[in-house]
């Protein structure tokens, strides 16, 4: 029986209720299905009453009776009422079944006929609702779900608490929600006495950015630019209830706020955060108004814009718990950024503006000083205009290109039509430092706006390109905007060299035409060579030596070093396409990856100080492989994942981003995470039409299923990235590095022919190019090949070669992989020889001595790299009886020479009497295709079953 139904939103069919909830879902699912009770705290609007009606809908069908009631703070002040919402609709069921004494006093307390009270009755009321939930109990299971438990009638709160403490062995568990303020409130300790012993309290905290942006966009807010969700998320505090209500009435609003003002608050909240704003003085409010208009407000900043009481104000404001109580900090901090807008919105104009007047005198940082002066006038000021422009081109040294972008808007608000610099060139450098910044949605708006004005050509395609830049790996949707931005280049070299440096990334991404790209790019160096352009000519360079590069074209070293001659733009050094970035990938391909790992360290450094998101995300990626590479995997994975929380931030390179980290997982983390990260990947290269990184996420995901235990998916995978970079025109195996998975995965599901193949073409370029890494790869590849063909020296003698160079050229984890392959080779037995009984015994005990000793080398070196995958796989082979090594294939079986590698170990292991799953662990295939060896196996030999493999076998020996 289920009672008061009152929350009828499903839970199923609403994907934001759990959005940054999963590990806070896990843990009070966790412990509601081991029979406990769960109590959910936290702040006003946090979610707690959605994440309760989710709990209550999931685990409503386990129990038999759901008692639910849901008070509220107008009628707390009666008496029985949250009783009377629980136990109302089954007293006249368990009435019968209470003593005398406690049905009176139950009855009278719940329908209010008599004159029943806590003081009077109080030993017979807490016993019966003792009773009565044990009644409940007895039929079956009881879940009592209550919300807001803060405004729980006195006398409803004591008797629930007593009888909570006394559930113990009883089928009863408890669902509550309680309001608690701050991070470290212990409000909720006093619920937790009254809730039954061994009660979980789960705290729901904020929410983060990319969690906020996933919630606005599941309740129709996703169009809004990534940088007003991150002012939604800075004001909302990550409150979920917040922020959708900032959302909404952004979404709503017919003009978004000016630069460099706080978001519009609506007035359902500014009613909920400002409710105690009466009670202030007139001046106290004056006074709060000016820090919240103020960057880092302090007691002196205050003094200095004239409020001479700020100090006792902002006492007053603290008890009344407006602002933060924190004697040490320097700064004073609202107790919550909502009150800070909420504030702000509900000031007057004149007199927000009378409160940037006084900051932009009192402010020590020319910076906040030219922000106010600006907020603080109306209408276009030559002067004015002119401290933005000089706040924002400080604000780009310091490494603040957001900054810089809002302080350019102000800037260009303020300048004349007819002034120098004019507004649009202000409005695109802003568009520009947002780039810089990953503002990529506000710095294509800005060039859209622009383009809608501007008559100018070099405004023109100068807005043209931002809008090709904001498109990012997507230039296929902007394909229309290349013939008008050539049309407004004419014939200005310059303008032109500008719109071929795009032209060759769009061959490049959208064709995937690596030969088409660099001839553009070349073409567009010498357009800007002509036409003074050392910024573009050198962009242009590198993107050629990085094209080359990959390509593995003679002329790569050249163009290398013309793209690094001096003069430099200081632009372009650190830039995460200019030649410092080629340079790097030219000396990961050349396996010189300690000087690799040195020069990606400073271009990182270096973008970090610019405050640049997009070369930050791509130069974390850039030393993440050179870790991965180095055999570094806890390194590499915190690299990587670093590196994904910023695309996902800022929306900025997610595809690259989630193949690395996809690549880093499967080294060092968690293999199915890996293998979502690489289908993501390839789903957005696809979506995007972006060829050149379809191959590297299919490179990933074919290496996560190898790891997975997946060759043949590892297969179909590897086969499509040979495909798609034999139509690119790559030949540098050292780009993806996929070809000596691919020949493994082959070898393990019986192709070795294939896998040979791949490995003598891709020797070939890589001798051609002196790809000593690949070469050892490759040839630890080959020893596997030689293995299932059952040349046993050859491949001993391989592998030990390739390890040692791996090793020498620091590999690490290939390195390791290398001695894992050697333990897994087939430990021949001995043929007992004239030389007494126990001759073979001994040398085949060395053996096993010898492959356990192998074993350990490889567990070693997994360890060191901490690949916690790879040591899994040695962990499980190792664990598995008879598993740790391969079979050696018995003499019987030379006359069966019409089998393949593949089937001759399998029909092997048959006459060894092992199943098809045992044959799957030994030879790390799956066993489908142990069923389909067995199967080829019959055809060739014209046998029916296993048995008869035994027989032949038998017969062979016999002869």
């Amino acid at each position: 029986m289920t009672v008061r139904r009152d929350f009828q939103e499903s839970a199923r069919c609403r994907p934001d209720l759990v959005i940054g909830r999963e590990e806070l879902f896990t843990a009070a699912r966790d412990q509601l299905a081991s029979g406990g009770s769960v109590l959910l705290h936290g702040p006003a609007g946090i979610g707690k009453s959605t994440v309760l009606r989710t709990l209550a809908e999931e685990y409503a069908a386990t129990a038999r009776t759901v008692l639910r009631c849901s008070a509220t703070e107008s009628e707390s002040h009666l008496p029985f009422l949250a009783l009377a919402d629980l136990l109302g609709l089954v007293l006249d069921d368990v009435s019968p079944r209470l003593p005398a004494a406690q049905r009176t006093a139950l009855e009278s307390a719940l329908t209010g006929r008599g004159e029943s009270s806590l003081q009077r009755d109080g030993l017979a009321l807490r016993l019966a609702v003792l009773s009565a939930l044990r009644a409940l109990a007895a039929r079956g299971p009881v879940l009592l779900v209550a919300d807001d438990l803060q405004w729980l009638d006195p006398a409803s709160a004591e008797l629930l608490g007593f009888a909570a403490r006394r559930l113990g062995g009883t089928p009863v568990q408890l669902l509550c929600a309680v309001r608690t303020e701050g991070q470290e409130s212990q409000e909720y300790d006093r619920h937790l006495r009254a809730c039954p012993p061994g009660t979980r309290a789960v705290r729901l905290g904020p929410l983060s950015r990319t969690q906020v942006a996933q919630l606005l966009d599941h309740r129709g807010h996703g169009g809004l630019p990534r940088s007003t969700v991150r002012e939604i998320h800075s004001t909302s505090g990550g409150n979920p209830l917040f922020a959708l209500e900032l959302g909404r009435a952004l979404a709503e609003s017919p003009t978004p706020p000016r630069p460099g003002e706080p978001l519009p608050v609506p007035t359902s909240l500014r009613a909920l955060v400002l409710s105690r704003l009466d009670m202030l003085s007139v001046e106290a409010r004056r006074t709060l108004l000016v820090a919240s208009a103020g960057a880092r407000p302090t007691p002196a900043l205050l003094h200095a814009a004239g409020r001479e009481h700020a100090e006792a104000e902002c006492a007053q404001a603290a008890e009344l718990g407006l602002l933060a109580t924190e004697p040490d900090a320097p700064t004073l901090r609202f107790a919550h950024p909502l009150i800070s807008a909420a504030l702000y919105a509900e000031a007057p104009a004149h007199e927000r503006r009378a409160a940037h007047a006084a900051l932009s005198t009192a402010a020590c940082d020319p910076i906040e000083r030219a922000r106010h002066l600006a907020l603080a006038t109306t209408g276009t000021d030559p002067e004015v205009a002119a401290r933005l422009a000089a706040a924002a081109s400080l604000a780009r040294d310091r490494g603040a290109p957001s900054v810089a972008a809002h302080l350019g808007l102000l800037a260009a608000r303020h300048t004349p039509a007819d002034g120098v610099p004019s507004p649009e060139e202000r409005r695109l450098q802003a568009a520009e430092d947002a780039i810089t910044a990953g503002e990529v949605d506000l710095a294509r708006d800005i060039a859209r706006e622009v383009l809608t004005r501007a008559t100018v050509p070099a405004d023109r395609v100068r807005a043209w390109i931002i809008v090709i830049d904001t498109a990012g790996h997507t230039m296929a949707e902007v394909d229309a905007v290349f013939p008008q931005a050539l049309a407004d280049a004419g014939d200005d070299p310059r303008l032109l060299a500008l719109v071929h440096y795009q032209l060759a990334w769009r061959a490049l991404i959208v064709e995937g035409d690596f030969t088409e790209a660099r001839q553009a790019a070349a073409h567009a160096a010498e357009l800007a060579e002509r036409g003074a352009d050392r910024r573009t000519e050198l962009l242009s360079l590198a993107f050629q030596a990085q094209t080359e590069t990959l390509m593995g074209h003679p002329q790569a070293p050249r163009t290398i070093k013309r793209a690094l001659r001096e003069p430099q733009d200081p632009r372009v050094a650190w830039h995460h396409n200019g030649a410092g970035s080629a340079r790097f990938r030219w000396l990961v391909m050349g396996d010189q990856l300690a000087e690799a790992r040195t020069t990606v360290t400073a271009l990182l450094r270096e973008v970090r100080r610019r405050g640049s998101v997009e070369s930050e995300v791509h130069f974390l990626r850039g030393l993440a492989e050179t870790e991965l590479r180095s055999g570094h995997c806890g390194r590499a994975l915190e690299l990587a994942r670093e590196s994904l929380r910023l695309a996902r931030d800022s929306g900025i390179g997610e595809t690259a981003s989630a193949m690395l980290t996809s690549l880093a997982e499967a080294s060092g983390g968690d293999v199915d995470r890996a293998l979502a990260l690489a289908r993501e990947a390839v789903e957005h290269a696809e979506e995007d039409g972006d060829q050149m990184y379809l191959s590297r996420a299919l490179g990933a995901l074919g290496y996560a299923q190898l790891v997975a235990g997946d060759p043949a998916g590892t297969v179909r995978s590897l086969r499509r990235v040979r495909s798609l970079e034999l139509g690119l025109g790559i030949t540098d195996p050292a780009r993806g590095r996929w070809q000596g998975d691919l020949a493994e995965a082959l070898v393990r599901i019986g192709e070795p022919a294939e896998a040979q193949d791949v490995i003598d073409v891709s020797r070939e370029h890589a001798l051609r190019l002196g790809r000593e890494s690949v070469l050892a790869v490759l040839d630890r590849a080959e020893a596997l090949v030689r293995a299932a063909q059952g040349d046993h020296e050859a491949a001993l003698g391989q592998l030990t070669s390739a390890q040692d160079r791996l090793g020498k050229l620091g590999y690490g984890l290939e390195e390791a992989r290398a001695a894992f392959a050697l333990a897994r080779l087939p430990v021949r037995r001995p043929q007992r020889t004239g030389g007494g009984p126990g001759t073979g015994g001994t040398a085949g005990v060395e053996a096993v001595r010898k492959n356990t000793a192998a074993f350990e080398e490889a567990t070693r070196m997994f360890r060191r790299c901490r690949a916690l995958p790879w040591l899994r796989q040695v962990d499980e082979i190792r664990a598995t009886p008879g598993a740790d090594t391969a079979p050696a294939v018995p003499d019987a079986l030379h006359a069966l020479d019409m089998l393949a590698a593949m089937e001759r170990q399998v029909a092997a292991l048959v006459m060894e009497g092992a199943t098809n799953r045992e044959i799957a662990a030994r030879l790390f295939i799956s066993v489908k295709t142990v069923e389909a060896t067995l199967t080829r196996v019959y055809r060739k030999l014209g046998i029916r079953s296993r048995v008869d493999i035994v027989r032949l076998a038998a017969g062979r020996r016999a002869n």
